[in-house]
This record gives C-alpha cells, sequence and structure tokens, in this order.
C-alpha cells in the first residue's frame, strides 16, 4: 500500500503563483511514476503532469511553460510548481502514484486550488 498527503492548495489571484507538495509513504520503493491531476466543477478529472523515477516528464498542453513537475526520490516528494495561474487552473488537485509491482494506482485526497480573476 502507498499513503499520499498533500499540501499547498488554496487561494491565489490570477498571475499568482502556487507550490503544491505531495509525500508518499509506504510502499514507496514500489512507485515508478508519480503525477498531478485536477478536476473542475462539471468537468473530468485530467492529466496535468506526469514524473518518472528516473525523471522523465509529461504535461498537458494547457499548462506547459506555466507549470512544472519536480520529484525528490530522496524524500518520496512530487511537486508541483504553477506560475502564471489563471482563473481556468482552478480545480481539486489530485496526487496519483503507479505502483510497478502491484500495477495499481493510488490517490491522495485532493487539495483545492482557486484562482480569482
Amino acid at each position: 500500500q502507498v499513503q499520499l498527503v498533500e499540501s499547498g492548495g488554496g487561494l491565489v489571484q490570477a498571475g499568482g503563483s502556487l507550490r503544491l507538495s505531495c509525500a508518499a509513504s509506504g510502499s514507496i520503493f514500489s512507485i515508478n511514476s508519480m503525477g498531478w491531476y485536477r478536476q473542475a466543477p462539471g468537468k473530468q478529472r485530467e492529466l496535468v503532469a506526469t514524473i518518472t523515477k528516473g525523471g522523465s516528464t509529461n504535461y498537458a498542453d494547457s499548462v506547459k511553460g506555466r507549470f512544472t513537475i519536480s520529484r525528490d526520490n530522496a524524500k518520496n516528494t512530487v511537486y508541483l510548481q504553477m506560475n502564471s495561474l489563471k482563473p481556468g487552473d482552478t480545480a481539486v488537485y489530485y496526487c496519483k502514484a503507479d505502483s510497478i509491482t502491484t500495477h495499481m494506482s493510488y490517490w491522495a485526497k485532493g487539495t483545492l486550488v482557486t484562482v480569482s480573476s
């Protein structure tokens, strides 16, 4: 089992920045890919960014150039630096970890990011 705890959400004005953190515990040796997803009201959950244990990253087109995902394997933590935030970025952000041994995905509870215009 893998447990994920997020922090860093909140209210910010358009153009501002926030950094989300997600700390993993439990069977962390089994984690390969970690990532951030988001779900806005009335919309489906969508991928924001992912990063492998080796550091390969993938971003949604809507956040490229504004968001940066990073990972500290020693701290078992993944970060999402969000710059130039827009009202359209308002959503609940979820951290996800994929296990290469159980082939399961683990989700955090979510943290709300609200961007005011």
